[in-house]
């Protein structure tokens, strides 16, 4: 029996969605922004999926990184991460110095240029080539290598010697 292409949809969501906000929260920082983010994404796709649907997942993300460039560009965009409350400070052990490591990479991931953040974000977490990076930006390959050094330069002044992973970026 033949799939309908909404079921495909709902299971393309089902499948991908998971991943899909992964990347748009490391992109935004802010779970219900990554949220906002993603859902604009979908509902664009869903106007398009049976065109797609072969291919979503790919036309699902480059909606997701051109709909957070365009905010980029927007005057009065703001660079702000709300969290519910101030974490108390516990006694350090290693749980919680990697709990401290990884909140001053996410801090330092955050305040980078939302340019070079996406850079970070397509090729390490979603370990992208430079070509393809370039091309989902609209840039050129030479652009995306200078945007990653930069950037990752930048890292390392911010964190020291902590360890930087973009998998715990989460």
């Amino acid at each position: 029996m033949k799939q309908s292409l909404e079921d495909e949809f709902t299971a393309f969501v089902a499948d991908r969605g998971q991943s899909l906000l992964r990347i748009a929260h490391a992109l935004t920082g802010d779970r219900e922004s990554a949220q906002d983010l993603v859902q604009g994404a979908l509902a664009k796709a869903y106007a398009r999926w049976p065109r797609i649907h072969g291919d979503a997942e790919a036309y699902v993300r480059k909606i997701i990184y051109n709909d957070r460039a365009s905010a980029w560009r927007r005057p009065g965009r703001r660079n702000e991460v709300t969290v519910a409350e101030v974490p108390d400070r516990a006694a350090a052990g290693r749980h919680d110095q990697d709990v401290t490591d990884r909140i001053a990479v996410r801090e330092a991931l955050l305040s980078l240029p939302e340019r070079q953040r996406a850079v970070l974000v397509m090729r390490y977490l979603e370990d992208r080539s430079v070509e393809e990076t370039a091309e989902v930006l609209g840039c050129r390959p030479g652009t995306v290598a200078s945007q990653a050094s930069r950037a990752l330069n930048k890292l390392r002044l911010l964190v020291g010697d902590r360890p930087v992973s973009m998998g715990g970026a989460r």
